[in-house]
């Protein structure tokens, strides 16, 4: 299975899934770990970012690699009040401040490294 197949439009979204929103801008084994903890079937949605390392269509690519993810929305806009109340989640899980708690975690270890 092609799993780009899992990104869908925000119209095509199915109701009723738990939502995990966030960055995914690098994936890590941490991302993965909290998302194979939720409950399916599971909807990932990758927010733009400023200064991203990876493009948002990218990102969404390695998020649906993964097997423990259902289905991907790649979401224009940051907010994504809206579509969250047409999806009618059982859950929602917002990972966006992990996500840059992790990736500025990261480039202070990459710049220490290459400083001794």
């Amino acid at each position: 299975m092609d799993t780009r197949s899992k990104i869908v439009a925000c119209d095509a979204a199915p109701a009723g899934c738990t939502v995990a929103i966030g960055y995914f801008d690098v994936l890590l084994a941490a991302h993965a770990r909290e998302l194979a903890a939720l409950s399916r079937p599971l909807l990932v949605i990758v927010l733009p970012r400023e200064g991203e390392l990876l493009a948002q269509h990218a990102r969404a690519e390695l998020v649906a690699g993964l097997r423990m993810v259902d289905y991907v929305v790649i979401s224009p806009h940051a907010t994504v009040d809206p579509l969250c109340d047409r999806l009618r989640p059982a859950q929602i899980v917002h990972m966006e401040d992990a996500h840059i708690r992790r990736t500025r975690e990261l480039m202070e270890h990459v710049r220490n490294r290459q400083s001794r």
